[in-house]
């Protein structure tokens, strides 16, 4: 007898997210734009899944959802119990008034982490993200690739049950750069649970062994990483083939 297929991680189900902002002071009612419609896709323990869509899709709105710092409008994330999601980013969740050192220790914590597990673990921090002094000054002194470099250093000390990847495998110079992707591909490579976001289809097909395409907030595909990413590039190299053809006719 078959085993039965997995359950998935987490599912999300026909999501949906509004953002609302006022023009001016002076406008009586505020402005809406939907950066996610319908977005539909499960997750599966131990999965690199990569979202692929072009900028503007809504993928870094849909990371925000995952990793909770926002509430859907529509639709649900359910989660097959208590899950600690870490969105790799530019500097996300950290407070500028505070250290390196303090912005560390208190992101592990926020991730379920004790204190003592996050200090026993703050000079490998330190070294990885190469900040030197900078690691006791306030994040709000630290320029962008700084920010990156004590992101990603605390990511990988965290070990959160999924790790979100906002398009971040080329942070800092080319000699860190290298180094990210080297400690990147020991996460894909284990039994570590990823997603990859971004809208580099070669970038997707490396990294993920599955994938979801998103478009103008809508789930467009679902399914084997080769046969999504194909579909995608196919699709946008029809756009600039069609918008030449409108430059010219111009």
């Amino acid at each position: 007898m078959a085993n039965p297929p997995p359950a998935p991680l987490l599912s999300v189900r026909h999501v949906g997210l509004c953002y609302r902002y006022q023009k001016s002071v002076f406008a009586r009612h505020k402005s809406r734009i939907m950066a996610l419609h319908d977005v539909t896709f499960d997750l599966f323990e131990g999965e690199k899944l990569g979202i692929i869509g072009r900028n503007g899709s809504g993928k870094s709105t849909l990371m925000k959802i995952l990793a909770k710092i926002f509430e859907p409008d529509g639709g649900a994330v359910v989660y097959s119990r208590p899950l600690h999601v870490q969105l790799l980013s530019l500097g996300v969740g950290f407070e500028g008034s505070l250290s390196g050192r303090e912005n560390a220790v208190l992101n592990g914590m926020l991730l379920g982490k004790s204190r003592r597990h996050m200090l026993s673990r703050l000079d490998k921090i330190k070294d990885f993200s190469e900040l030197g002094e900078f690691f006791d000054l306030p994040v709000a002194t630290y320029s962008t690739g700084m920010g990156a470099r004590l992101g990603f250093a605390v990511a990988m000390e965290t070990e959160p049950d999924v790790l979100l990847i906002d398009e971040i495998l080329g942070v800092g110079d080319a000699r860190f750069a290298a180094k990210s992707q080297a400690a990147l591909q020991e996460k894909f490579g284990g039994k570590h649970t990823v997603i990859l976001i971004s809208h580099d289809a070669a970038t997707i097909k490396k990294m993920c062994t599955r994938a979801v395409w998103i478009e103008s907030g809508r789930t467009v595909m679902e399914g084997d990483v080769g046969t999504v990413a194909d579909a995608y590039t196919k699709a946008v190299q029809a756009d600039d083939v069609r918008a030449v053809h409108e430059l010219r006719a111009d």
